[in-house]
């Protein structure tokens, strides 16, 4: 019989689906990285998502390890090529976030456009602002959007509806440019994007190439007042520089999701009031959780089943 470990929150709804399916689900969400080592031995499967982090160590001690389902996009917390020399197959849920993420984003942008945050914070705080608070529509604005995978398609789609401009840079611009087409979006290169978005949003995975992609040369290139976006991944921007590009006036505000320590992230960066900060929550609905659990749950059901 498959055994298989779930080592983080997922939904209710996946874990019925593995368990209807006959395998031996476990459930040990707050385990630690010394517990997994001890215990993942005896499992054929183990489902993850973005705290647990699986290491040498950890696939050294799985001796019957067969597939590790990330339930969720990013996969920098697995050790890739290792799990590649030992043959377990990786799966994971790009598909569910897509809106989740977009939706985040449209957000982030009415919130700097038109200082939410600063006024609800000033409301509770007692005091009355309304002349200071006077911003600005996102209509007609230009939006940028860097990776145009899933969540830029979907992302772009709807920026359109609210009537921006959208333009697009991604580096296999061969195959997504007919999607950029579909949505009437401008496909332009990645000095022109910096050069003419007023907001300007990250979508890509960190890897070795995407590591800093945004930092000081890519400001230097940017609009004086650009607004700044990442609900990707913490790394993507060059968090030091950013606070030397909003200091500047460079960029006129940043809204961020994820960072490059988490769960502790630079207190100097997220205690700017011209930041807007979220705990990683950019795949945080009920909608994406339960499609995060129920596709890698369907793809692991196909794997051991075929």
């Amino acid at each position: 019989m498959v055994k298989i470990l779930v080592c983080d929150p997922i939904h209710e709804d996946g874990v019925q689906m593995l368990r209807g399916a006959g395998f031996t689900v476990d459930l040990e969400t707050e385990i630690t990285s010394e517990e997994l080592i001890e215990e993942i031995g005896e499992y054929d499967a183990i489902v993850i998502r973005s705290r647990t982090k699986v290491t040498k160590g950890v696939l050294d001690a799985a001796e019957k390890l067969k597939a590790i389902a990330r339930a969720g996009v990013g996969l920098d917390n697995i050790n890739l090529e290792y799990s590649s020399e030992k043959n377990i197959e990786i799966f994971n849920s790009p598909e569910a976030p897509c809106n989740a993420v977009a939706e985040l984003v449209i957000g982030m942008m009415f919130n700097m456009a038109r200082n939410i945050a600063k006024a609800n914070i000033g409301m509770k705080q007692g005091r009355w602002e309304k002349k200071k608070l006077t911003g600005f529509e996102i209509e007609n604005k230009t939006l940028g959007i860097i990776g145009f995978g899933r969540i830029g398609y979907t992302l772009g789609k709807k920026a359109k509806c609210l009537g921006m401009r959208v333009i697009a840079y991604d580096v296999a611009m061969d195959r997504v440019k007919k999607y950029i087409d579909e949505i009437e979006a401008d496909a332009v290169d990645l000095d022109t994007l910096l050069n003419d978005s007023h907001f300007i949003t990250v979508h890509v995975p960190l890897l070795p190439q995407t590591k800093h992609m945004i930092s000081t040369e890519e400001f230097n290139k940017m609009r004086k007042g650009v607004y700044i976006i990442n609900a990707a991944r913490g790394g993507v921007i060059d968090e030091t520089e950013l606070k030397e590009a909003l200091d500047s006036g460079k960029v006129q505000g940043a809204a961020l999701d994820v960072f490059e320590r988490e769960p502790n992230p630079d207190e100097d960066l997220i205690s700017r009031v011209e930041v807007i900060c979220t705990p990683h929550i950019g795949a945080g609905s009920v909608e994406a959780q339960r499609g995060n659990s129920t596709i890698v749950a369907e793809k692991l059901i196909n794997y051991f089943n075929n």
